[in-house]
């Protein structure tokens, strides 16, 4: 498949570059820093202002899937994320409705899976205060992508502890709930892992206009 991956520099766009790569597909991977992306005859690297919706669309049109890990840089304020987390994934939307492609992936947070019905992690007394701001910058791209109905898109939320670690190849999913381990009460997974989910949901595609959660 011809993949899109925006934010492919990121701690979770890397792995999923590598993901891609290992399986086959190519990749297009766009980058505020597409100096550090390594070219091949699989990946081509990219700088496009991810505002600009009309160069995005140039860049992507003629792909199968776009997988949206941008994420807004951090702040110390809590609306400022918000703010251009909502100004990007709505470029990215129209972009996508441009050129007509009809799946998009977004790299969800953990922040918005749910600790008990209808309760998010954000909004319980679990949540660190000092994750505000880009959990609910985060949960922006969710409630952007219910409203559409043009395009097949999935929201992916990890767990609350995505980490370096080992490749294993084996998770668990949910619906909203966020996944624990129950032995330990843990909710946890490898990065690596990570992108194997996210892989797995391109290549066999098992949800549609809905949010799902992984974990290990």
């Amino acid at each position: 498949m011809k993949i899109v991956i925006i934010g492919a520099t990121g701690f979770v766009g890397t792995n999923i570059v590598k993901e891609a790569v290992e399986r086959g597909h190519q990749v297009l991977a766009l980058a505020r820093n597409p100096q550090k992306i390594t070219p091949s005859e699989a990946v081509t690297a990219a700088r496009v202002d991810v505002n600009d919706s009309q160069a995005l669309a140039e860049a992507i049109r003629g792909y199968d899937v776009v997988v949206h890990t941008f994420a807004a840089p951090r702040s110390d304020s809590v609306e400022e994320p918000i703010a251009r987390q909502t100004d990007g994934t709505k470029s990215i939307i129209r972009a996508v409705k441009q050129t007509g492609i009809q799946r998009l992936i977004a790299v969800g947070g953990a922040g918005t899976a749910e600790v008990a019905p209808g309760v998010p992690l954000m909004n319980s007394y679990l949540f660190p205060p000092e994750y505000e701001g880009g959990a609910r910058s985060t949960s922006v791209i969710k409630d952007l992508l219910q409203k559409e109905d043009s395009f097949d898109w999935v929201f992916i939320s990890p767990p609350n502890f995505l980490e370096d670690g080992e490749r294993t190849g084996k998770y668990r999913t949910g619906k909203d709930n966020l996944v624990i381990e129950l032995a330990t009460g843990r909710s946890y997974m490898s990065v690596a892992d990570y992108a194997v989910a996210m892989l797995d949901e391109i290549e066999t595609p098992r949800h549609h206009r809905q949010r799902f959660t992984v974990g290990t």
